[in-house]
């Protein structure tokens, strides 16, 4: 098979400032061991989160410089406005400044107290916004999904049955919405099939339930159904996307992921009067109809990205550029989740750090070994990330103990991501003397942001 090459040439270039190890030693103590905390100048290859961090094209840059920025009735607006629906086929189309605060919103009207909403697996903010709002968020992951080094082709799956058994437990009256994160992001980037949510609007429909799609990633699931469902092989991406959104009652989406955009997102939906009442919010909290938090250029920039994301030579670069770097690692004994998802590679930090017990933190522990032994920004999604306290203040761990390592689009070439390996394989190879980590402060909500933690006194 021939090499996949990039399917774009680079215009422009951004220098990276190198650092010594024993300079990031000093950086990660004075970052109290969370990465969230190191100045991007201080990172070599930074692979903290594929949202906001990808490299527009130039064609968005020219539609940045004809942004219209009339405050109302911004004829940017309306671009964006077809752009989405074209893809989505939703009404009713509500621009956010990022996916975010269309998760406010929609959860602020429909949550509250005694309500749940039930996903495959609900990402840090998504559940923060939902749980803020009173209510109780609820993952389905299906069995596959549960176990990271065993490949499986739809692992982002719900579990069906066991969505019909909660519903059955919550009652359909407390459940507003049931959300497929696609492709499901905490569940290591894997895809969800167009069968799996057919089942889900099969269920949604028969307990009058709408059914919403997290749609960050639409196109690079949109991808792996074309490459891995039966009697899709032949559609166009375009075409999965546009039937995958025919199951939708609405969606919400962060455009700093598959739209290319460095801000922005939307909420969209077929009902009329959910729409009026999220429109009023939006205006009280982000902006007129027609801007919603954003600049026109930026929606200029999102319009455009969410058709160039369309183009299979790209998505077929993107998918095989991931695969690539799991591949060198498997090769190396390294555990990472299989097969390879759509934006990022995960580590699996419970077997790469076996003598770690969840209450130190192994995911940290590696993410701040790979800071310091190559500049490399990672993230945990692990027991920092999603873990709780229990009434005697004891940890309830998260399901796995994963390290992301997100890979912005279009920014990085294959000698850097030969680099990355280089530097997780090495750390690999003296995994055993790497500590655990104690929290020291952390915030009630979205602990990762800006915890602070220091390392255990010993590695056991």
């Amino acid at each position: 098979m021939k090499t996949i090459i990039e399917p774009f040439r680079i215009k422009s270039v951004e220098p990276i400032y190198f650092t010594t190890k024993e300079e990031r030693k000093v950086i990660l103590e004075k970052a109290c061991y969370n990465p969230f905390r190191i100045h991007a100048k201080d990172v070599l290859i930074d692979l903290l989160t594929d949202s906001g961090t990808s490299a527009m094209s130039s064609s968005q840059w020219a539609g940045i410089m004809q942004g219209d920025e009339s405050y109302a009735g911004s004829s940017s607006f309306f671009k964006f406005e077809d752009s989405v629906r074209s893809i989505t086929g939703l009404s009713y189309i509500i621009p956010t400044h990022q996916g975010r605060a269309a998760e406010k919103i929609i959860f602020t009207i429909l949550g509250g107290r005694g309500k749940c909403f039930i996903s495959n697996t609900l990402f840090d903010t998504t559940r923060a916004n939902i749980e803020f709002s009173g209510a109780e968020g609820i993952d389905l992951i299906c069995e596959e999904g549960k176990h990271p080094t065993i490949p499986a082709p739809f692992k982002g799956n719900i579990d069906v049955v066991a969505l019909r058994k909660k519903i059955i437990e919550k009652g359909a009256v407390n459940i507003p919405m049931i959300i497929i994160t696609i492709t499901n992001n905490s569940g290591g980037g894997q895809p969800v099939s167009m069968q799996n949510i057919k089942e889900v609007r099969k269920v949604c429909s028969e307990f009058r339930i709408p059914l919403f799609i997290d749609a960050c990633r639409f196109a690079e699931n949109a991808y792996f159904i074309k490459q891995r469902e039966d009697g899709y092989a032949d559609k166009s991406v375009k075409e999965i996307a546009n039937e995958l959104f025919s199951y939708a009652d609405g969606a919400t989406m962060s455009a700093k992921k598959d739209a290319f955009a460095n801000i922005g997102g939307f909420l969209a939906m077929n009902d009329l009067d959910l729409a009026i009442r999220c429109r009023n919010l939006l205006i009280i909290t982000e902006g007129f109809t027609t801007y919603g938090g954003l600049a026109g250029r930026d929606l200029e920039a999102i319009a455009i990205g969410l058709q160039e994301v369309l183009d299979e030579h790209y998505l077929e670069y993107r998918i095989r550029s991931i695969e690539y770097l799991t591949n060198k690692l498997i090769a190396s004994g390294v555990p990472v989740m299989q097969p390879a998802g759509g934006h990022a590679v995960y580590i699996d930090a419970k077997q790469f750090l076996p003598h770690l017990p969840v209450e130190q933190y192994p995911g940290q522990s590696l993410v701040c070994a790979l800071y310091e032994e190559g500049g490399i920004r990672s993230v945990e999604i692990g027991s920092l990330m999603f873990g709780k306290y229990d009434d005697s203040g004891n940890l309830i761990p998260a399901k796995m103990e994963l390290v992301r390592l997100a890979i912005p689009r279009r920014v990085y070439t294959q000698s850097h991501i030969d680099y990355v390996a280089e530097v997780i394989i090495e750390v690999f190879q003296k995994r055993n003397e790497l500590k655990g980590l104690n929290i020291t402060e952390e915030a009630p909500m979205l602990r990762h942001f800006s915890a602070k933690l220091t390392p255990t006194t010993s590695a056991n």
